[in-house]
Formats: C-alpha cells, sequence, structure tokens
C-alpha cells in the first residue's frame, strides 16, 4: 500500500468513527432549535434517553480500524441503530441527519450480497419519513410526498451504488494488473541478468577470437616482413657469391644492408601493430609505388605501377592490408612465375578500391593450388584473408602458359 493509499484510509477511519458522533451531535442541536416540535416533557425525556443510547451503541461499537468484515455483530450494530434513529424521527424529523449514517456502512456491517441493500431501503424510508415533515404521516399530500423522497433517495442511492461498485471494480483490475506488471518487472530482471551473464560470456568469447585473430594478423606480418626480407638477402648474397667482380657484389651487399633494415624496422613495427614502413611517411599511392620499383630493381623483372581516379587517403588498415597483398602477390611471383613484366594498378572507385597485380609468367591452375605446408608461404590463402578482414574480397585468374592476375576489392574507408 503505498502513502497515498494510507492516507485515504486513515481519513475513512476518522470519518467512519467521528462521522456517526457529528450527525448525532447536529441532529440534537437542531432538534432543540426546533423544541417546538417536540411539545411534552415525555417526548423530550426519550429523545434525550435515545441520544444517550446511541452514544452508548457507537462507544459499543468502536472506532473503525480499516474496513470491517461483514459479521452478526455488525448487523446487530447496524438494525440497533436504525431502531434508534427510527424511534428519534419519530420524535423530531431533524434527527434525520443521524438515520442519514446507515448510508456509509451497511456493505461492511451486513454479511450477504442483497442484505446490504435491504438495510439502506430502511434507511432510505427513515430519511424519506423525516424529510416529508417527520413521522406518522397525517395527510394524503405528506403520502405523496414521502412516497416520491421515497423513490428519489433510492434511486440516488442505486446510482451512487452503481458508480462506486464500479470504481471498486476499476481499482481491483488496477490492484491486478500492478500484480501483473510485478511478475512482468521481475521476469524482466531475471532476463536482463541472463543477458548480463551471456554478454559477459560472449566479451569472453570475443576476447579469445581477438587474441586468435591477433596471432593470425601477427603471423601474417612476419611472414610479409621478416620471412620475404630474409628471402631477398638469400637471393642478393647468392648473386654476390657468383659476382663476377667486386663493384657488383659491393651493388649487392648494400641491397642486402637495405633489405635487412627494412625488414628489422618491419619486424619493430609489426609487433607494435602499427603500419608498414613504407606508409609511415606517404600514402598507399607512393607507397605502392615505392615498393613495386624496388621489387623491379632487386628481381630484375620489368615492374610498373599506375594509379587510376582520384587517390584518397585511407585508413591505416585498408592502406596496410593493400600494400601487404601487393608484397605477397610480388613476393608470389619473384619466386614462382618466372615473369618477364608485372603491372600493378590501384584504383579509386568511389565507394571502393580495386587493386590489380598481373604478371605474364607461367600461370598455374587455381583448382590445383597445393595446400600450405609448415615450410611454405601464406600465400593466396593469407591475401584472401587480408581481404575479407577488411570486408573485401580476392579474386586469381590464372591459366598455365598465360600470366596470372590477383584482384582485390575493398571497400574506400578514409582515414579518421
Amino acid at each position: 500500500m503505498t502513502s497515498a493509499d494510507e492516507q485515504i484510509e486513515h481519513r475513512q477511519n476518522q470519518f467512519h468513527t467521528w462521522g456517526v458522533y457529528g450527525l448525532l451531535a447536529v441532529s440534537t442541536l437542531l432538534s432543540v432549535a426546533a423544541h417546538e416540535l417536540m411539545t411534552s416533557p415525555a417526548e423530550w425525556y426519550a429523545a434525550g434517553a435515545l441520544v444517550v443510547a446511541a452514544v452508548l451503541l457507537q462507544l459499543w461499537h468502536g472506532p473503525r480500524r480499516g474496513r470491517r468484515t461483514p459479521s452478526a455483530r455488525g448487523t446487530v450494530y447496524y438494525v440497533l441503530r436504525w431502531a434508534v434513529a427510527f424511534a428519534l424521527t419519530w420524535l423530531n424529523p431533524f434527527f434525520g441527519f443521524y438515520a442519514a449514517t446507515g448510508y456509509f456502512d451497511s456493505d461492511e456491517l451486513i454479511p450477504g450480497r442483497r442484505r446490504p441493500w435491504l438495510g439502506l431501503l430502511a434507511t432510505v424510508v427513515v430519511v424519506a419519513g423525516s424529510q416529508s415533515g417527520g413521522m406518522p404521516i397525517r395527510s394524503p399530500t405528506q403520502w405523496l410526498l414521502f412516497g416520491g423522497l421515497l423513490a428519489a433517495n433510492f434511486g440516488l442511492l442505486t446510482v451512487v451504488g452503481h458508480i462506486t461498485q464500479q470504481e471498486e471494480e476499476r481499482s481491483r483490475e488496477r490492484a491486478v494488473t500492478i500484480i501483473e506488471l510485478e511478475r512482468t518487472n521481475a521476469a524482466l530482471q531475471r532476463a536482463l541478468d541472463e543477458n548480463a551473464a551471456l554478454h559477459a560470456q560472449l566479451l569472453v568469447q570475443a576476447r579469445e577470437a581477438g587474441v586468435a585473430d591477433e596471432r593470425r594478423r601477427l603471423a601474417a606480418e612476419i611472414h610479409d616482413t621478416i620471412a620475404q626480407g630474409l628471402t631477398g638477402i638469400i637471393a642478393q648474397l647468392q648473386v654476390v657469391a657468383n659476382a663476377p667482380d667486386l663493384a657488383v657484389a659491393r651493388t649487392h651487399l648494400e641491397r642486402a644492408s637495405d633489405l635487412a633494415r627494412h625488414s628489422l624496422g618491419e619486424a619493430r613495427r609489426s609487433v607494435h601493430n602499427l603500419a608498414p614502413v613504407a606508409l609511415a611517411d606517404a600514402g598507399l599511392p607512393e607507397a605502392l609505388k615505392k615498393t613495386v620499383a624496388e621489387w623491379g630493381e632487386r628481381t630484375g623483372v620489368r615492374a610498373e605501377f599506375t594509379v587510376t581516379g582520384t587517390a584518397e587517403q585511407l585508413h591505416e588498415e585498408v592502406a596496410a592490408t593493400l600494400l601487404r597483398i601487393v608484397q605477397e602477390a610480388l613476393s608470389n611471383a619473384s619466386r614462382h612465375a618466372s615473369a618477364g613484366r608485372v603491372g600493378v594498378t590501384l584504383s579509386f572507385l568511389g565507394d571502393e578500391v580495386i587493386l590489380d597485380i598481373r604478371d605474364d609468367g607461367r600461370g598455374f591452375d587455381p583448382l590445383t593450388v597445393p595446400a600450405r605446408t609448415g615450410s611454405g608461404g601464406f600465400g593466396l590463402d593469407g591475401m584472401r584473408a587480408r581481404a575479407e578482414r577488411i570486408a573485401g574480397s580476392l579474386t586469381v585468374e590464372s591459366e598455365p602458359g598465360h600470366g596470372t592476375a590477383v584482384s582485390a576489392r575493398v571497400p574506400l574507408v578514409r582515414h579518421d
């Protein structure tokens, strides 16, 4: 029960407890003022005795402490109070105010569904008699007035009772609704608790997946940097071993040294999850141009780089992914294709970026690509995984004797 409900209940208790005394007092004062209605001392003595009996009856009934349950004791009290009110009204019609107390508590005192209406009807008879000039009724005109007042009072009482009943039904419905809402809130709280537990579990799974993805990323980074750099160094040192003169050997030693420094920088940045060294001071087009040129100079293969569309500054992850794909494709071309010419094209097409790497090497059958071994590189699978990680795709077209074309399509995500 809310504080407002408690306050309403307290006021109802006060009204039912003190209202009877108040109406009895008002009736007594009005009757004294209209003393000419009681002409004999016997009537005054009888009225006084009945007022004292009404007070004693109310004291016996006691104060109201919450809504009462109808009972036989309550019925006795109601009948006795009605009898006292009837007798007082017979002596003086102004005691009809006291008789009206029967309107307020018949449903709390008289058990049964229809019996309270009998009590109300009896009260209406007394009240209508007092309103029509008092009892006994002495003339036909007073009888007509009594009948009209009886009908009016009972009709008004019926309307008020019907409205009260509807309000009680609505109150019961509201109480049921509140109970249902409390149950729903409890169920919702349980669901929220379950969702919180599920969310925590998903966070753990996401963290584990992130760790696994980070391991794969670092493995790919090491493959694309240290492994390729070491491959280039080995190739340069092999040339040094067979160099015809010191000048040629020195040139390839310088290239091997540059590759070693470059690979070392890439390894450090990969560990710190930063962009590739080539992207540190330039955008993707410049980094690709430099990478292609250095690869062509190192391998002796004619390599060309082209940019189409309006170049834009890409997000670091997108730029790094495309650069790694080019590095892997060039590494594959140098190791497997025996190509004489390689072309790399970077195309900006509004909402996506397309990277094409083509060579005129020996080619292969994409359906017969051998599975990756423990000593092998990441190859096509690694490039495809990189593209898909940023919501892109990678396609390979090749045929034995007709070269290879690798195309990566990724969303154009601009630099923050």
